[in-house]
């Protein structure tokens, strides 16, 4: 089969390799992949990887390079393992990526299975991936598809838990105000995730004129900010309510002036989530954390138990994650077309699905 994979940074290949096993085992699933979007991850990885690929074995899966990539897609179950009744052959499935221990680890035994301390992805640490013709899972990684969600939405429903659990962590509710630094597909998704819990005033921050622009044809009324002009927490005092501040602000770069901007910014007794993933230590004015009475919370991944819910969500078009596709290309494309252009500084592209059709 036809598979993209990573050797090293700056080093991806589109290579043809041997397709799983026909017949799954115990507890498998072999999936026909249909669409798989590119993630950030993906792009550090082709940037300056191996980052989450191991150099050598996984100490869970035992796997390591070279990798295929994509850890956000969906597809067709084509065939089952024995003992597996979560999907027949001929199913629409998502795919929930994150691998772990079902039990004897102290967060897996309490069903927290996204912070297990051995945690794997499909695409990242596991044999099989997203950017490929086939992909052979466990069990527990697939998700039957709403009749209502198209194959494209599934590939949708990885990134869309990742915002909707940053939402949750923040405690994002029916008339919040809430403000998004980075405007990237996680802070779209973010983005809409928090109108669709019911928030009432949205607000955006990004350095990108494109992106922002993006985001006003998405929502026409969220506020956007550009730190390169505006002063990201007066403008967003001005706007608030009592002139106070955010209710929530959520960081989605994984960057220093995006996380400070989002202390500053939220009102007193407000809440500050951190999703983007950051590159290194990150110096706070910690007086001013203590002094405004706030909460910093971290946001990793999501509880593996949001499949359904985030499926619904999108299939309903109550969170229309669909919007933050801006292109589709086909695999033979995948390096030029979708990794470079994702990285073009210029930033034209917010959201790059691969059809594997």
């Amino acid at each position: 089969m036809k598979a993209l994979r990573f050797h090293a940074a700056k080093d991806l290949r589109i290579e043809d390799i041997p397709a799983p096993p026909p017949t799954p085992g115990p507890g498998e699933v072999l999936v026909k992949n249909r669409f798989c979007g590119i993630c950030g991850t993906d792009l550090h990885e082709y940037v300056s990887g191996p980052i989450f690929i191991p150099v050598e074995p996984h100490p869970f899966t035992k796997v390591s390079g070279p990798q295929i990539l994509g850890h956000e897609f969906g597809g067709e179950v084509v065939a089952v393992g024995p003992g597996v009744t979560s999907a027949k052959p001929g199913d629409r499935v998502s795919i929930q990526p994150l691998l772990m221990p079902r039990s004897g680890d102290y967060f897996s035994d309490r069903g927290l299975f996204h912070l297990s301390p051995v945690l794997a992805l499909v695409g990242l640490s596991w044999q099989w991936g997203g950017m490929a013709e086939y992909a052979l899972v466990n069990d527990y990684n697939i998700h039957v598809i709403p009749n209502e969600m198209t194959d494209e939405e599934a590939a949708l429903v990885e990134p869309t838990a990742v915002a909707v659990y940053a939402c949750d962590r923040g405690g994002v509710t029916a008339g919040s105000s809430v403000l998004v630094t980075g405007a990237g597909p996680i802070g779209m998704l973010t983005l809409l995730a928090a109108r669709a819990a019911g928030a009432t005033q949205l607000f955006l921050s990004d350095l990108n004129e494109t992106r922002l622009q993006i985001a006003k044809f998405i929502l026409p009324d969220v506020i956007t900010l550009n730190p390169k002009k505006d002063n990201v927490g007066d403008r967003v005092r001005e706007e608030s309510e009592g002139k106070v501040g955010c209710d929530v602000a959520i960081e989605c770069v994984g960057n220093e002036h995006a996380l400070k901007a989002c202390a500053d910014a939220v009102r007193k007794q407000g809440v500050v989530v951190q999703t983007g993933l950051h590159p290194g230590e990150n110096p706070l004015n910690w007086f001013n954390v203590t002094f405004k009475d706030i909460d910093i919370r971290g946001s990793w991944a999501y509880p593996t138990h949001y499949w359904p819910r985030v499926s619904r969500l999108i299939a309903s078009k109550q969170l229309p994650a669909q919007k933050v596709v801006t292109k589709r290309i086909k695999l033979d494309q995948a390096v030029k077309e979708g990794f470079d252009a994702l990285l073009d500084p210029a930033g034209q592209q917010l959201k790059i699905l691969i059809d594997l059709a």
